[in-house]
């Protein structure tokens, strides 16, 4: 048995394809004097088709396991901006002469370099975000080919030294059984995709592997207890096929949950819906039992083309995901771009801080008729189901006023038209800025209800920006800070008799759950692939004890202390009450 550790759960058995490494040998024509302009124009189209093919890859794989997942491009796309990254690659070219691709590796190698020197687990995890980037660049550059997997379709066990974003996310799931690396760790990108992809991984492999392992050899990977068996022995398949029954079995067990209604066991109900970009995430979300949408985000309509989406085109999408709902609502958030959300027929100015610029309803305010076209087809497809509309990035009453005199505007024109809509359509605002939290009673006078944007509040709170590897160390959701957020926010939207629901990452938290119960949160939207796991929790729950767990935590004064027992009391699932009796 080798040790390894366990970044993605699950049990796995099968043979081995070993993936060859993502690197390239340089031709030796390319290390000769260069013209130089013609090097800085190969390299600047290598980016640009390196930026288009990682979009494409963001979108493809958002549709699989949502938005929060396939963020991870994101990042990637910021290396390929980031002045120190491509300023080490111009002077390169510049000062020595060399080739695009020679200057491309040699930045690649000083940076991979600078990170795996450091004594920071999570600094050198993303050295190989920036070899895969750099490396995808250099294949632009080379015209080389992408690494081929096996061409039958008999499901193996991947093993690699290292697994790039770029290269897990062109796998089948369905073929790969499991993943072994030599090197990785758990907040490695690479680990948080395959726990969305619900593949078992194990990492860190290197120092413990005696003996390579070969293409054909069968293994057993447990990415439960991190271990990686090389030809086990037939009591060990025996013991280990018994574990993976019991785990299929209880996803099946899960998947029956997707009908049950999601009640404590004393009878508290939270109504769990779904966050979708798309029709076929909407597919997924009524797989596991989502009762409504509570955040469809709407930009994703808008990338991958060449101009903005017609009135009839948005309508469409819209009634056909109102019409699959059916008596559940859908909530339609109006056009967030801005900050790390571009598109490539839309020339945005040039920010300093393009996450405090011109972004979501600001834009939507200045471009008025570009939101009105919006507003008329979410309006349309309101008279299919019950549609609501959501307003992002609210700070002020202003912004809510002008929106909805926007809106009375294109209700007006629908009228004109003879088109049917529903005149008592509610519209919400999103809780995600500080300023909407300080005057939310007089928000909520203005709104039908509040939807609470925990990522974007947390990051604005904290004045932490999670995807800076500097400081994505600070991003805590359960912060004091945010905690007094929630409890102001939830006691505004109560004080005003108007729902408030969670939208975030915290929503598909299993630990926040003590939290929701205590303020008042009666309905939660995430990923479709967090629902099941949340509502089994729920059914599983005591709301009169989880209220204790939530009491305590308000009354804490740092992070670690309010994560520490939320993180117990996840683990142990006993009582409030034997916990804090040991701790005293």
């Amino acid at each position: 048995m080798i040790q390894g550790i366990g970044a993605a759960a699950g049990v796995a058995i099968g043979k081995a394809f070993v993936l060859p490494s993502w690197e390239w040998d340089l031709p030796e024509s390319r290390l000769e004097a260069i013209d130089l302009a013609k090097e800085f124009e190969r390299l600047y189209e290598g980016i640009r088709t390196s930026k288009h093919e990682i979009e494409f890859i963001r979108n493809e794989f958002k549709e699989v396991v949502g938005g929060e997942e396939s963020s991870i491009f994101d990042a990637h796309l910021a290396i390929l901006d980031d002045p120190v990254f491509m300023n080490e690659i111009q002077g390169i070219i510049e000062r020595q002469y060399k080739a695009a691709e020679v200057a491309v590796k040699e930045a690649i190698d000083h940076f991979v370099t600078m990170f795996d020197l450091l004594d920071d687990e999570y600094m050198k995890e993303r050295a190989i975000d920036i070899k895969d980037v750099g490396n995808r660049l250099l294949k632009h550059l080379l015209g080389a080919p992408e690494i081929t997997l096996p061409e039958d379709t008999q499901p193996y066990i991947l093993v690699a030294k290292e697994l790039s974003p770029s290269q897990l996310v062109h796998l089948n799931p369905s073929h790969v059984l499991g993943i072994a690396t030599l090197i990785g760790g758990k907040t490695s990108h690479s680990a948080i995709m395959s726990r969305a992809m619900g593949i078992p991984l194990v990492c860190g492999l290197e120092n413990n592997l005696k003996a390579p392992i070969q293409t054909g050899d069968m293994l057993i990977v447990d990415g439960d207890q991190g271990h990686v068996y090389i030809h086990p022995n037939e009591s060990t398949i025996a013991h280990y096929t018994e574990i993976r029954s019991k785990q299929q079995y209880k996803k099946e067990q899960l998947q029956l949950l997707a009908s049950v209604e999601a009640v404590t066991k004393d009878g508290v109900q939270i109504n769990l819906s779904s966050n979708i970009s798309s029709v076929k995430e909407m597919d997924m979300a009524l797989k596991y039992g989502a009762v409504g949408v509570g955040l469809f985000r709407t930009e994703f309509l808008y990338m991958d083309r060449v101009t903005f989406p017609s009135e009839n085109e948005q309508f469409e999408v819209y009634r056909h995901v109102a019409e699959k709902m059916g008596s559940g609502s859908v909530v339609i958030r109006t056009l967030d771009i801005g900050g790390d959300k571009h598109l490539d027929y839309f020339s945005l100015p040039e920010e300093d801080n393009p996450f405090l610029g011109y972004r979501a309803i600001r834009i939507s305010l200045d471009r008025k008729e570009l939101f009105k076209t919006q507003l008329s087809a979410i309006l349309r497809a309101s008279h299919y189901g019950h549609v609501k509309i959501m307003y992002p990035m609210i700070s002020s009453v202003e912004e809510v006023r002008g929106a909805n005199e926007l809106l009375r505007e294109a209700m007006t024109e629908l009228d004109e038209r003879g088109i049917p809509y529903n005149r008592d359509i509610q519209v919400g605002i999103m809780i995600e800025v500080p300023a909407a939290v300080a005057i939310a009673d007089l928000l909520a006078a203005e709104s039908d209800f509040f939807s609470i944007g925990t990522n974007d509040l947390v990051q604005y709170v904290l004045a932490v920006d999670r995807m800076n590897e500097q400081i994505a160390h600070m991003y805590h959701p359960y912060h004091p800070a945010i905690l007094r957020m929630l409890r102001s926010t939830v006691e505004a939207a109560r004080q005003a008799g108007i729902p408030v629901s969670v939208c975030g990452e915290m929503a598909g938290d299993e630990r926040s759950i003590p939290l929701w119960i205590e303020l008042g949160v009666h309905e939660l939207s995430m990923s479709p692939q967090s629902l099941l796991k949340i509502k089994h929790r729920l059914l599983n729950t005591s709301a009169e004890e989880v209220k204790l767990v939530a009491k305590e935590c308000l009354k804490m004064y740092t992070n670690t202390e309010i994560e520490k027992l939320l993180n117990d009391y996840h683990d142990s699932h006993r009582s409030f009450r034997s916990m804090t009796g040991e701790r005293q």
